[in-house]
């Protein structure tokens, strides 16, 4: 089973770099991971539609004699509140939890970003597993630290850097996605092509058929290619300090905005990735970065992947959109940057663009095709 190693360096008290596990029944291995940590003692918070793979995990925990509590969260982006997180720490505070206490997160990537974000912040800190049951939690976002809930003025405005003790991808928890759900997870999949890898990009070319039906070999080497790309940006800058990780945010600063006007939960996260790429893209060529040529490439395998690439209504206006963009954590005083590629395999971080040709990109897409 494929092993990817974040490395991230130490401190005076301990090494924080982890592994990443990928392959099918890999979440029984959580409670062995644990109890060589001395762990005794675990909270276990996850999405309420994952049951039963929350039942596995503690199971895990319990029969390597650690006593654990399961406190699970409604499913949906809604969850990743304040008043979400107030419940949490509530639970854990009447619990008596220490901070030798392990928190396993086990869900998407909401429950994942709400779980790590408690665990970050209860006690000033406690120890933190990702049991990532979603294809954009398996390739991207249990990967690395960011953990965050929401405001009603934007997506992940609250938050910290708070890496995991490690990471368990069971590609097995993948075939009880409902297929939006799994196909939404490959946007972020296409995205690790666009910014970094083109002979992945190729590869996924050849192979979107198969991803979309689930082969398992085609899922593990996808999952696996994406968190190793993945786990190098983060090696490389945790905590987005020389620019490299932010190219992870492609189309994300468009896809944050359609994600807060719609509503959350209105857009799965994916499905707003896939038309925020295809709005970057466009902006490219706009730019005059990249050719027709290559934002046809990425259109049509999108499409394979059979994820959306045009919004089919918004009752939000061009201006809420760009004032939502504007208070993206990539935006310097207002002024909008874009992450957009200049060919397939690479993207750079553009400032200063205007407002006005984002907006036509944005209009363009509302009306657009897919």
């Amino acid at each position: 089973m494929p092993t990817i190693n974040v490395l991230l360096p130490g401190d005076a008290s301990a090494d924080r770099s982890y592994e990443i596990r990928i392959g099918s029944g890999v979440v029984g291995e959580i409670g062995a991971a644990i109890a060589r940590r001395s762990g005794s003692r675990a909270v276990v918070i996850s999405d309420a539609a994952v049951s039963a793979h929350a039942a596995a995990v503690t199971a895990s925990l319990t029969g390597a004699g650690i006593d654990t509590t399961a406190v699970a969260v409604p499913s949906g982006e809604a969850s990743k509140s304040l008043a979400v997180a107030g419940r949490l720490w509530a639970a854990l505070a009447a619990q008596a939890v220490d901070r030798q206490t392990h928190v396993i997160a086990v869900g998407g990537g909401v429950v994942g970003d709400l779980a790590g974000f408690i665990a970050a912040t209860f006690a000033r800190g406690l120890p933190v597993w990702q049991v990532p049951t979603t294809l954009v939690a398996q390739v991207d976002s249990a990967i690395g630290g960011k953990t965050g809930i929401n405001l009603e003025a934007g997506k992940n405005l609250v938050g910290c850097f708070w890496q995991p003790c490690g990471v368990f991808a069971d590609i097995g928890t993948l075939a009880t996605l409902p297929d939006r759900e799994f196909t939404s997870g490959l946007a972020e999949v296409v995205k690790y092509g666009m910014i970094l890898d083109a002979e992945f990009f190729a590869w996924l070319e050849g192979h979107a058929a198969a991803l979309v039906a689930r082969d398992p070999q085609a899922l593990v080497y996808a999952v696996e290619r994406s968190a190793a790309l993945k786990a190098h940006v983060v090696s490389a800058d945790e905590r987005e300090q020389t620019g490299l990780r932010a190219v992870l945010n492609y189309g994300h600063t468009f896809a944050h905005a359609f994600e807060t006007a719609a509503g959350y939960g209105t857009l799965l996260h994916g499905e707003a990735v896939s038309i925020g790429m295809v709005c970057a893209a466009r902006l490219a060529e706009q730019l005059g970065r990249i050719g027709s040529d290559i934002v046809a490439r990425q259109d049509a395998l999108l499409a394979a992947c059979q994820l959306p690439r045009s919004i089919p209504s918004l009752t939000a206006s061009t201006d809420d959109l760009l004032a939502i963009m504007a208070r993206d954590k990539k935006s310097i005083g207002g002024r909008l940057r874009f992450i957009l590629p200049d060919r397939i395999g690479h993207v750079e971080l553009v400032a200063d663009i205007d407002p006005g040709l984002v907006a036509t990109v944005i209009t363009q897409q509302v009306a657009g095709p897919g």
